[in-house]
């Protein structure tokens, strides 16, 4: 009897074992699911220049630093930091109070520009500014240390350089510096002198009661107008083997519905068409708004005191091709072998509003020696602009004589009669 007690739960041991193995051979197997591996990240380029010879087709941050992106750059080599004369953008910040008076508006520089390298370690870019009556104010801007084959570029000052009880009331000529300390080295340097005119429109509020002294504060940029800029960007896959022709200038009001056309020995170039469609079309932005930080009404600033640089660009026209590689929808207009005369027409709202003649040479190198004269900080071919039409309103057409570039005017520049 003993011997049979132990045999039962045995035999219902292996019985249940051999169950258990063939229902397991029955159920089919579930792969196992691979852990993804991280790809490698591909490693990030440097962005060209927009100013010498610039025009980046992605955003640009307002404190970056860039490298000179020409084969043969302005600012190369240097050994002291310099300003891109044409960098340099001024506009007057509103405040919406005066010295805690919220019955009066005031204002205070906002400006952006581009430091050409070296800026030494220990170096601080700040702005300093005299208004007639009052002390000068100083501001810092963003610095980082920048070797002298690159630039940095800054924005500075408005509400967050300068304190609301600075803000002034004053409207006419006035003067600023841009400069750079090194505590390090016990060095103060001015690297650029500048001066400008500020002006004021009331709000697009009541003139009347409490209101009556809410005027908004802008620069005065009519010295732009007459001035304009040709040249290359590099190509986003063959860099400079196969550089993109743009042209800029100045329109006072709204920059937009602009239509560019290209002429060269009377023929419009840049043109291709596919099954029906122009492919790479021209096109125009702008690139620099010069506006007020307040609305106002057009009937009381004409084109509500807004300037703006307008960048065309021609993805049909390159100055030269050397790549070796075959375009899809036909060959581009190539200004090295065609050199001569060129005309730029844009419609402006669909009317006729500028011209900008312009001489390429053979080779098509864009001569840049007005600018090298000037010491602009860039290597862009300086053109003459004929406005055309009204739609800039009134406009002083004397202002790029004792103006331009903020009162560092152009020497050896014609503008069109």
């Amino acid at each position: 009897m003993r011997r049979s007690s132990w045999l039962a739960p045995t035999a219902f041991f292996i019985v249940a074992l051999l169950t258990l193995q063939i229902a397991s051979a029955q159920i089919p197997r579930i792969p196992r699911i691979p852990k993804p591996q991280p790809k490698p990240t591909p490693a990030t380029t440097a962005q060209p220049s927009p100013d010498a010879q610039p025009a980046p087709s992605q955003p640009e941050t307002r404190n970056e630093t860039k490298p000179a992106s020409s084969p043969a750059s302005a600012s190369g080599g240097q050994d002291h930091p310099t300003i891109a004369k044409d960098s340099v953008q001024l506009r007057a910040f509103t405040f919406s109070s005066y010295k805690g008076n919220y019955d009066t508006f005031s204002w205070a520089p906002l400006i952006s520009y581009r430091v050409n390298g070296p800026i030494p370690s220990g170096g601080q870019l700040y702005v300093e500014y005299t208004v007639p009556g009052a002390p000068p104010v100083k501001f810092d801007c963003r610095t980082e240390e920048t070797p002298s084959d690159r630039w940095w570029k800054t924005e500075c000052g408005g509400r967050d350089g300068v304190p609301e009880e600075k803000g002034t009331t004053y409207t006419g000529p006035f003067t600023f510096a841009i400069k750079m300390r090194n505590e390090l080295a016990g060095a103060d340097t001015t690297i650029f002198n500048g001066k400008a005119k500020a002006a004021k429109v009331h709000s697009n509020e009541i003139k009347t009661g409490k209101f009556a002294n809410h005027f908004v504060y802008y620069i005065d940029h009519d010295w732009n107008l007459p001035i304009g800029y040709v040249y290359y960007t590099q190509d986003d896959l063959k860099g400079w083997d196969r550089p993109i022709l743009n042209v800029a200038f100045w329109v006072r009001g709204e920059a937009y519905n602009l239509d560019p056309h290209l002429f060269y020995q009377g023929k419009e170039v840049g043109r291709i068409m596919y099954e029906g469609q122009q492919v790479g079309k021209a096109s125009c932005e702008s690139d620099v708004d010069n506006n007020t930080t307040h609305f106002v009404d057009e009937k009381d600033a004409p084109q509500k005191a807004k300037w703006a640089r307008v960048r065309c660009t021609f993805n049909n026209v390159r100055g030269w091709d050397r790549s070796g590689d075959q375009w899809g929808f036909g060959p581009p207009h190539l200004m090295d072998k065609n050199p001569g005369e060129y005309e730029l027409k844009v419609l402006w709202n669909n009317k006729l509003a500028r011209s900008v003649k312009f001489n390429v040479p053979a080779g098509g190198k864009l001569d840049n020696s007005l600018a090298a004269s000037n010491k602009l900080g860039t290597e862009r071919l300086i053109v003459p602009v004929t406005i055309i039409g009204d739609q800039d309103g009134t406009w002083d057409k004397a202002a790029w004589k004792t103006d331009a570039f903020y009162g560092n005017p152009l020497t050896g520049f014609t503008p069109v009669p």
